[in-house]
């Protein structure tokens, strides 16, 4: 019964904290470079405009994410700065690289408690979250991807077929849908948290709180699909219309997270969720364009989620400067070590 205080005392070490951003960082650069000799010949059909805008395209994803984790944060009564909340988000989703998901949810917890946010609010922030985000690709792939697939709209061909049984998704959705609402959704973090012996939160989910993250949600799912819509055009993607791939590339994307999603296991979905988008974006770009467009976005995502954990680390750390400087003027006996980013 003592073991998970004690482990939670060890994460606040600045080595065990230090240690867990050397394992995921390497686990990042090792998920790109394993297959580094389809990646250089992936690369070298793309041109720099074109990667440069996928990249700026995979830094709004990622951002948007974290906007909407912290729209949640917020609305249960702890509302981070954008500098705060960025270090909280973006280090601790290098946890994704780790095999299984509990490291992600642990290094938020832990790294938000600098803040003064009780554990048991960021986890329940993050199973928000991560709700929210499967609800909404939900969301596109039963709206938009079945006009891709049916081919409506622009005559650019006959119906993909192959994939009607992702019309089974549209029985899912509701469920989450109501899994959503507050009188539901409230009661299910109790029951969660009693069993992990956890106090309840002070505060409840919010149909503001709930509608805000979900439109930051959306928005990362537009930023991705569109990300994923100029890697597929530049490989050969224009003979399915412009309107016809911009719906697959959005659907195709939001369904081979939600699959990557279920595969706890892989580093960030890894393997799943290139198979899934690889087998959708190749109904429009062929195999090969598909093999680019797949290892492209791959290699920008992991190097969006790198670059904006950096660079929180080297922004946040005045404001985290200024909570402990104000929790030792309250609490002058509270000095101690500082954790380590």
């Amino acid at each position: 019964m003592r073991l998970l205080p004690r482990v939670l005392a060890a994460l606040r070490s600045p080595v065990v904290r230090l240690g867990f951003l050397v394992v995921a960082l390497a686990l990042a650069v090792v998920y790109v470079v394993r297959d580094a000799d389809a990646i250089a010949a992936a690369w070298a059909r793309l041109d720099p405009a074109t990667v440069l805008l996928a990249l700026v395209l995979s830094l709004g994803n990622v951002a948007l994410s974290g906007a909407s984790w912290r729209a949640v944060l917020g609305d249960l009564g702890s509302r981070l700065g954008w500098r705060a909340a960025a270090r909280v988000f973006f280090v601790g989703q290098l946890g994704r690289y780790i095999p299984g998901t509990v490291f992600q949810f642990v290094a938020q917890a832990e790294l938000a408690r600098d803040y003064g946010v009780p554990r048991r609010r960021t986890a329940s922030a993050l199973v928000v979250a991560l709700l929210v985000s499967m609800t909404t690709a939900l969301l596109l792939v039963t709206g938009v991807l079945p006009v891709a697939l049916a081919g409506r709209g622009d005559g650019t061909g006959a119906e993909l077929t192959g994939w009607a049984w992702t019309g089974w998704l549209r029985w899912l959705t509701p469920l989450l849908l109501v899994l959503l609402v507050p009188r539901v959704l409230n009661p299910l973090l109790g029951v969660l948290l009693r069993v992990a012996r956890r106090d309840p939160l002070e505060h409840p989910v919010t149909w503001r709180g709930l509608l805000a993250a979900a439109l930051w949600a959306l928005a990362s799912w537009g930023a991705v699909g569109l990300q994923v819509f100029v890697l597929a055009s530049a490989v050969g993607g224009g003979e399915l219309g412009p309107g016809r791939l911009l719906a697959l590339s959005l659907g195709g994307y939001a369904l081979a997270w939600a699959v990557g999603f279920l595969v706890v296991f892989a580093p960030a979905g890894a393997g799943a969720r290139e198979v899934a988008l690889a087998a959708l974006v190749g109904l429009g770009t062929g195999s090969g364009g598909a093999a680019v467009v797949v290892l492209a976005s791959r290699v920008l995502l992991t190097l969006a989620d790198v670059l904006l954990a950096l660079g929180a680390l080297l922004t946040a750390r005045g404001a985290l400067a200024r909570v402990r400087a104000a929790a030792a003027a309250d609490d002058p006996a509270a000095d101690g070590p500082a954790p380590a980013p």
